[in-house]
This record gives structure tokens, sequence and C-alpha cells, in this order.
């Protein structure tokens, strides 16, 4: 049994398929962002439409969806529950979230490279990062670029 199992035993990351749909629907964009402070009046304009497709996806053939199972990544805004929106044509690099398979278990975290050591690093303090040895079998699935949530 893998540490994954050990230090992060409820996350999971169940795939979902592919992240565009055939059929492109756009939504109304309103010119002005809206307050989380006090109250603005809202203008009675719209700017333009957004296709949730293009804001989110860069790559659609190499990106793919995956639901969060787990809090271990609560720091970085991925709760239990959320849908990731992965890229595999993006860089995994020092730092980017990433949608890793270690030792066929499939994981969301931080990835950490220094000083020659890789490691996995959780977002939530009462996980300690994974550190990947030479003899485990890590695979990159692929790099987070959005959330989506329903609330």
């Amino acid at each position: 049994m893998s540490n994954l199992l050990h230090l992060c035993p409820r996350d999971r990351v169940e795939i979902l398929g592919r992240a565009v749909s055939e059929s492109s629907q756009r939504t109304p964009l309103y010119l002005d962002r809206i307050s989380a402070g006090f109250p603005s009046p809202a203008d009675d304009y719209i700017e333009t439409s957004l296709d949730l497709n293009t804001y989110l996806i860069r790559n659609p053939p190499a990106t793919f969806m995956v639901r969060v199972s787990g809090d271990s990544m609560t720091g970085a805004g991925i709760s239990d529950g959320d849908v990731l929106v992965v890229d595999r044509s993006e860089q995994p690099a020092d730092g980017r979230i990433v949608v890793a398979v270690l030792d066929g278990e499939l994981t969301v975290k931080r990835l950490v490279m220094k000083n020659g050591q890789t490691l996995l690093a959780p977002e939530n303090p009462r996980y300690q990062p994974i550190a990947v040895a030479a003899e485990q079998d890590l695979h990159i699935w692929g790099v987070v670029l959005g959330v989506v949530r329903k609330l």
C-alpha cells in the first residue's frame, strides 16, 4: 500500500471525462465586477457573452475534468466535490497543482521539486507532503487550470 493512502486516506480523484461539450453555450457577462463588500449599483447592459469552454480550456483535445474527494487541497481553494479542469498538454513544473498517479493511485497535489527531491504537497496542514522515492512509480496526468464548484 502506498504512502499516498496512508497520509491522505480520503482523497480520491474521479475521472469525469472530456471537458468540452459538443454544443457551446454562451452566458451573458456583465461589464461591472460585483462587489463582495459594500453593494454598488448594477449596470443595465451586458459587455459580452462568456463561453465557459473558451474561458476554462486552453487545449480542448488535451483537457479533461475530474471530481475531487477529500480535503487535502482546501488551502488552494479545492474542496471536496469540486470539479477540476486538467490539461495534459501543460508542463508540470515546481509549484503547479497537478493530478498525479503515484504507485497506481490518483491524487491532486502541488508539485514541489527541491534539492533533487520530488514532493506531492497537500494544501492542508493536517497532511504531510508525500516524498516520492526513486523506486516509486510517479506519472503526472496533467496540470490543474481551473476549479468548478456548485454552491
